[in-house]
């Protein structure tokens, strides 16, 4: 892909004949190339587990964001650049206020990544900009029930029951395949996604490199999980 047709990746609205974008491809490759992030849902419960690559001993792993949260009931993981991500998060946190405003009722993740994915798919259509290189992992619980969406540098979200993007991304959702079930109680989704990241990662899974979040059905609260219960968890795996 890359070098393959250079007069033709110049331009974000030229499309080459084979009728491929290069400019948004690239976008698809940033998110590729990014850490791993692994999000099960059953029918009462969402988590969400997530790797983190550390550069340097120099630098304060505390200081690495991967997971964020949106709204009370609303979280999201990143894949590819952190500083694009971080210009729509913002972007979704004031969408999911607005609507608390004007409707007095929480968003709906399917409304909120519906929005999400337009912003993209705008900045696929327009010279003199480029795309997003990356894309949101999103979970919640809302009137729905449990949810997993995502959202593509190209413009297009879906829903999932279990999903994995970035590095490993591949192995890590030919994992979920073969253990996903719907009827699983709170702490088998949260040790399957985790099995399915250590199965993916090319480094041990540790409390230093892994983030979790979790939303029960109970209190329908986002959780994003201290460096204490990740370890609680990973020493609990089978």
């Amino acid at each position: 892909m890359f070098g393959a047709a250079p007069k033709y990746d110049r331009a974000l609205t030229v499309f080459s004949p084979e009728g491929r974008l290069f400019q948004v491809e690239y976008a698809l490759e940033a998110v590729r190339r990014g850490t791993l992030a692994v999000a099960i849902k059953s029918k009462e419960d969402v988590c969400l587990a997530a790797q983190i690559k550390i550069p340097s001993i120099l630098m304060d792993a505390d200081s690495i964001d991967k997971l964020f949260q949106i709204d009370e009931h609303i979280g999201v993981a990143i894949s590819g650049l952190h500083a694009d991500s971080r210009a729509l998060i913002n972007y979704a946190r004031v969408q999911a206020q607005s609507f608390r405003l004007t409707y007095d009722e929480p968003v709906r993740l399917n409304m909120l990544a519906k929005s999400i994915a337009d912003m993209k798919q705008m900045y696929t259509q327009y010279g003199g900009i480029r795309p997003f290189g990356c894309a949101l992992f999103f979970i919640g619980i809302d009137a729905g029930g449990t949810q997993i969406f995502t959202t593509s540098p190209s413009g297009i979200y879906r829903s999932f029951k279990a999903y994995a993007i970035g590095t490993g991304e591949a192995s890590a959702r030919e994992y979920l395949i073969e253990n996903y079930k719907e009827e699983m109680p709170f702490e088998k989704i949260i040790n399957l996604a985790l099995n399915a990241l250590k199965d993916s990662i090319d480094e041990e899974a540790t409390k230093e490199n892994i983030r979790m979040a979790y939303i029960k059905g109970e209190t329908k609260q986002f959780h994003m999980c201290n460096k204490q219960e990740v370890e609680e968890f990973l020493t609990k795996l089978t």
